[in-house]
């Protein structure tokens, strides 16, 4: 059974928490449990006025945008490297009475990579989403998402290397992400604003981040720069790929492999079903001769 991480959360700079009523351990503590459970601000109340502490909803409301965005910057140098195959896919918030689409991409460690609220799924947005993602995080190797035709283009026209699976099935994990995004959302009364929107969604993906292993402070040993950190990952992933014997045809291929195989391929093996015997017809046994002779016809 894989174990949840429950590192601390980074502190930011000295200055940004000062001049507070609260010491930075009740803000923190107040920011991680709103984005990390299904609680609106004054279900928050609660839990806090147990501990002795006496703050207002709309105090809450005002720590969740003003250091959210600032723990996810003070966390940036802590945070794995993202891996090679991204699953990209657009989801669906209501702000203010109106839908926003939300851009979101997951590598196949389960880390969320980035995640953008835009008013329009058009071509400006797609680019917007995917240049700031690789300049985070780099360009991938593969890119698993829809059919759209402009997820395409922006993919074709940003990393023209990187190959683009588009086979049924292969985004579920993307998918199945969103999920636990709309179980954080459904608990609200609704948001108000995009830039709302953007911190809350934002500062979830952050703390899923932290609950997955994907970020390395507080009670780890490894105190080597991420910087340096994915540099020396890389090495050493070239190295073993080099001393690595070449794969055999008879291999198992993995199972992202299989989903992503071309229809060619596919049309080449086969039929599984063509090989099985026509069992909906059941006079071809010894029984059926003297019914059929009776009746005049097998049932």
């Amino acid at each position: 059974m894989r174990r949840r991480h429950q590192a601390r959360l980074p502190v930011p700079a000295s200055s940004a928490l000062s001049g507070f009523r609260f010491p930075p351990e009740i803000i923190k503590l107040a920011v991680r449990w709103y984005l990390r459970y299904g609680l609106s601000y004054r279900d928050l109340e609660e839990p806090l006025a147990e501990r002795g502490v006496e703050v207002d909803h709309v105090t809450l409301f005002r720590w969740v945008q003003r250091f959210t965005p600032l723990l996810v910057d003070a966390a940036r140098p802590c945070r794995r490297g993202a891996g090679d195959r991204w699953f990209v896919d657009v989801t669906y918030a209501k702000v203010a009475g109106v839908w926003r689409y939300g851009y979101r991409a997951v590598d196949q460690h389960g880390q969320v990579l980035d995640a953008f609220v835009s008013r329009r799924r058009d071509t400006a947005a797609a680019e917007w989403f995917f240049a700031k993602a690789l300049r985070d995080h780099g360009e991938p190797l593969e890119i698993v998402a829809d059919k759209s035709p402009t997820l395409a283009s922006v993919i074709a026209d940003l990393m023209p290397d990187a190959e683009h699976c588009t086979e049924q099935y292969a985004n579920n994990r993307t998918e199945c992400d969103h999920g636990r995004l709309k179980a954080r959302l459904r608990p609200m009364r609704g948001l108000k604003a995009d830039r709302t929107a953007s911190v809350v969604i934002r500062g979830h993906a952050f703390v899923q981040n932290i609950r997955r292993g994907n970020y390395l402070f507080d009670s780890d040993t490894d105190r080597t720069p991420c910087s340096r950190r994915r540099s020396t990952n890389s090495a050493q992933r070239s190295s073993l790929e080099t001393r690595r014997p070449p794969p055999s045809e008879d291999a198992p291929r993995s199972r992202s492999t299989q989903q992503c195989r071309s229809s060619r391929e596919r049309a080449q093996e086969p039929d599984e079903r063509a090989r099985r015997p026509d069992r909906r017809h059941r006079g071809s046994h010894a029984g059926c001769a003297p019914r059929r002779a009776r009746r005049g016809r097998c049932r």
